[in-house]
């Protein structure tokens, strides 16, 4: 998966929109405004950090070397994923989509509701 694809999977999500809050190199994708993926525009290999369950980080990153700790970020929920790695594009999608179903969880229910169109 290229920045390209990565970036249409993830604006195709409900409530998905990109920021650049920090620097005009740094993509940031969020739901309901906060933040589900960063990445940066102008690093030679293709990194996104993705928020993750706690234990299920764990798991990944014991199982797959392209998946570390987050790097400028909370260790315990986040992840970096090397994109340009061995990973399938099915196991990508799947971690941006837990990524940001672990936001949608985290949000209000009056915003997780408004999501669901109810």
């Amino acid at each position: 998966m290229d920045i390209e694809q990565f970036r249409t999977y993830c604006l195709s999500k409900p409530a998905t929109s990109e920021h650049f809050p920090f620097d005009e190199v740094t993509l940031c994708l969020k739901v309901a405004g906060k933040i589900f993926a960063i990445t940066g525009l102008d690093n030679e290999v293709f990194k996104v950090n993705l928020k993750c369950d706690p234990e299920y980080a764990l798991e990944l990153r014991e199982h797959h070397e392209e998946i570390q700790a987050g790097w400028h970020m909370n260790k315990k929920m986040w992840n970096t994923v090397d994109f340009t790695g061995n990973l399938s594009g099915k196991l990508l999608r799947d971690l941006i989509d837990h990524s940001y179903d672990q936001v949608v969880k985290g949000l209000k229910k009056s915003e997780r509701a408004a999501l669901e169109g109810k």
